[in-house]
């Protein structure tokens, strides 16, 4: 019985000390709360004029002016440059077969967003559009070509960028990039349901792991982003935003009704497709 005990305590001790994130008071994340964040900018995909594709210029100058926090995606072109845009692939968006970083920047902006007059913004145009006016969320699109490169080309650009900014990724590495080489920078594990996006694949274990968080031991998070849809019963986040005190984040609120009850668990909203109601003054 006692070594039954024991292991189970141990059991527990390496648990807590894989979901365990980085610990600080509510002053480090003040300019980032009292804020909701319009995913990809305050797009509409609809077509309908005034054209504001998903990140787009437009999408991020109208979130700008409606006093919204922007969450975007950065990934690399061909060539290395750091470009806004979510899908591995150009199809959805821009009706072209092949992925973004098949492309070189010069390329990209051949292809416009949607069937609109915008095309593939440049993070660095991003940010001196945006110019610390709202904060941002930063979200690093990871994959095996353009593994850490894009973590070190968006870190070079917000070196020189004043206003506020956290980063996030649904891969652990490029957190834990942040950890160990701009240990300053607010950072963020996303996560929701991913269990059945591995369909059984070579990649369902690190799927559990990230969907349960046993990735925090590497990137020691300040914030989950996770998705409000599967957060039901995720003992993980549940002791990471009760026990550890980490920031929860709620990805993609979609209605006033998913804002009003995802309010309960989450500190802070990524919306899009409405307008939150009560907008916040700064």
């Amino acid at each position: 019985m006692q070594f039954v005990v024991m292991t189970l305590l141990t059991l527990l001790v390496v648990y807590l000390f894989l979901i365990g994130s980085r610990r600080f008071g509510a002053k480090r994340f003040s300019h980032l709360t009292g804020w909701d964040y319009a995913h990809r900018g305050l797009h509409d995909n609809s077509g309908q004029p005034p054209a504001r594709p998903e990140n787009s210029m437009a999408a991020f100058c109208a979130a700008v002016e409606a006093g919204y926090g922007i969450e975007l995606d950065v990934q690399l072109s061909r060539d290395g440059q750091a470009v806004v845009f979510h899908d591995d692939t150009l199809d959805r968006i821009c009706g072209v077969h092949g992925r973004v970083n098949a492309f070189s920047y010069a390329e990209l902006q051949e292809f416009p967003l949607l069937g609109s007059g915008e095309r593939i913004p440049l993070f660095s145009e991003v940010l001196d559009l945006v110019d610390g006016r709202v904060p941002l969320i930063v979200e690093l699109k990871m994959s095996p070509a353009n593994n850490y490169p894009v973590c070190e080309k968006a870190a070079a650009l917000l070196n020189q960028y004043s206003g506020p900014y956290c980063i996030e990724s649904f891969s652990p590495f490029a957190v834990q990039w942040f950890r160990r080489h701009r240990p300053g920078v607010i950072r963020g594990q996303l996560s929701g349901g991913l269990i059945p996006l591995a369909k059984g694949g070579k990649d369902a274990l690190s799927y559990f792991a990230v969907t349960h968080l046993l990735t925090n031991c590497l990137c020691r998070p300040d914030f989950i982003a996770y998705d409000h849809r599967a957060a039901k019963g995720k003992l993980s986040l549940w002791l990471c935003t009760r026990l550890f005190r980490t920031l929860p984040v709620a990805w993609t609120i979609r209605s006033q009704q998913e804002y009003d009850a995802a309010r309960a668990n989450f500190q802070l909203m990524i919306f899009e497709g409405f307008r939150p109601r009560a907008e916040k003054e700064h």
